[in-house]
């Protein structure tokens, strides 16, 4: 597989001990990446409260792709820790820090260490679309069935 070369910067505050997003195994979709927490100080994030983790990092990346941010799924099933607007999307001509949404789904007050991964970004291609306005749609077997129409088994 041929990998899609994705410039970074780092910002003052990225911790340069850290590895730029890396992939966990080879087989991994997903490319981990940390808090990096200015003064490498650690974040309280209370029950019900959403905050912006910043990672230090800033992207060039190419066009005609996005980086998805996407929750890691450890993360999610051992903390109340939740990437809120999952999958988050960076797109090719945004050039701010990365940054990543957290919400706390739990009853208690969570500390975000300097250093956790938090995250894992993935590399998509996109096509946009040509919207067209029109007063007929074809038909499927499917119609207007909204939420829960195909069954649950």
């Amino acid at each position: 597989m041929k990998a899609v070369e994705v410039k970074v910067k780092t910002l003052p505050h990225y911790d340069e001990s850290f590895d730029l997003p890396f992939y966990a195994t080879e087989g991994a979709a997903g490319a981990d990446v940390r808090a990096s927490l200015p003064e490498k100080k650690s974040m309280i994030v209370k029950p019900g409260e959403r905050v912006l983790v910043p990672t230090g990092l800033q992207m060039e990346i190419p066009f005609g792709f996005e980086v998805q941010v996407r929750p890691r799924s450890g993360l999610s099933l051992k903390s109340p820790l939740m990437v809120v607007n999952s999958p988050g999307t960076v797109d090719c001509d945004y050039r701010g820090e990365v940054c990543v949404i957290i919400g706390n789904f739990g009853k208690e007050d969570y500390v975000i260490e300097h250093g956790l991964r938090i995250a894992q970004l993935v590399l998509a291609p996109v096509v946009q679309a040509k919207y067209s306005l029109t007063n007929i749609l074809g038909e499927t077997a499917r119609g207007e069935g909204g939420f829960g129409s195909t069954g649950t088994k």
